[in-house]
C-alpha cells in the first residue's frame, strides 16, 4: 500500500493520527496541496479526483476519503477499536463524526478556503460565503462545549475516529479563520489539551 499526504492540511493529518493509534505504517509519498501538486497530471493520472489523501492498494485500487481510508484501515486492524464494536456503537460514532464533519469542520473549512490570502490561487473565493459560514461555526462549537460538559469524548465515554475530526479540524482552522478558542469554551479547552497528550497528536 502507498499512502498519498500532505503534512500540512488536516484532512490527511486525520489518516496519520487514525493510523498512530492502530500502531500501523504504511509507505507515505508527499503531495504538497498548497503548491498544487495534487493537481499535477502525474498525481491525477493516479488519483482522477485529485483528492488527498488517497491511499493506493497493492492490486492499484485508489481510496479516497479519509473516512473510507480510515474504515479500510478499521477492517484490516480492528483493534484498538475506533469505529464501534457492535451495530448500536457504530451508529453512534458515526453520528457524531458526521457532526463534527458537517457541522464543524466544512464550515470552518468554508471560512478558510474562501478568505485566506494562500487559498486565492486553488480557490474561486466567494467572501460572502464565508461571511455566511463563520457564525455557523462558532454556534456549534458552543455546542460542542455544551456537549463535552457531560462526556469526555465527542461519542461518549472512550477516544474515537469523532475525537480525531474534531480535533484535527481545532487543531488547524480556527487561528486561520479569526475565531478563539478561550475560557468561553472551557470544555473544548479541556478536551483539546486531552486529545493533545496523546501520541497520535503528533502524527
Amino acid at each position: 500500500m502507498l499512502l498519498y499526504d500532505d503534512a500540512i492540511a488536516p484532512t490527511p493529518r486525520r489518516v496519520r493520527m487514525f493510523l498512530a493509534e492502530k500502531g500501523v505504517e504504511i509507505p507515505r509519498r508527499m503531495v504538497t496541496i498548497g503548491k498544487g501538486e495534487h493537481l499535477s497530471p502525474d498525481y491525477r493520472a493516479r488519483v482522477p479526483s485529485g483528492r488527498i489523501p488517497a491511499l493506493e492498494l497493492d492490486d492499484g485500487t485508489i481510496i479516497c476519503e479519509s473516512v473510507a481510508i480510515c474504515r479500510y484501515i478499521e477492517e484490516l486492524h480492528p483493534e484498538p477499536n475506533l469505529m464501534g464494536r457492535d451495530a448500536k456503537e457504530r451508529a453512534i460514532i458515526e453520528m457524531w463524526q458526521r457532526r463534527m464533519e458537517f457541522e464543524l469542520l466544512l464550515p470552518l473549512a468554508g471560512v478558510f478556503r474562501h478568505t485566506h490570502p494562500k487559498m486565492a490561487a486553488l480557490e474561486c473565493q466567494v467572501p460572502a460565503y464565508a461571511e455566511a459560514q463563520k457564525p455557523q461555526a462558532e454556534k456549534r462549537l458552543e455546542q460542542l462545549d455544551r456537549d463535552l460538559a457531560v462526556t469526555n469524548h465527542v461519542a461518549g465515554d472512550r477516544f474515537t475516529i469523532a475525537d480525531i475530526t474534531a480535533f484535527t479540524t481545532l487543531s488547524f482552522f480556527p487561528r486561520l479563520c479569526g475565531i478563539v478558542i478561550d475560557g468561553k469554551l472551557p470544555n473544548i479547552q479541556r478536551w483539546l489539551a486531552d486529545i493533545g497528550t496523546r501520541s497520535s497528536a503528533s502524527a
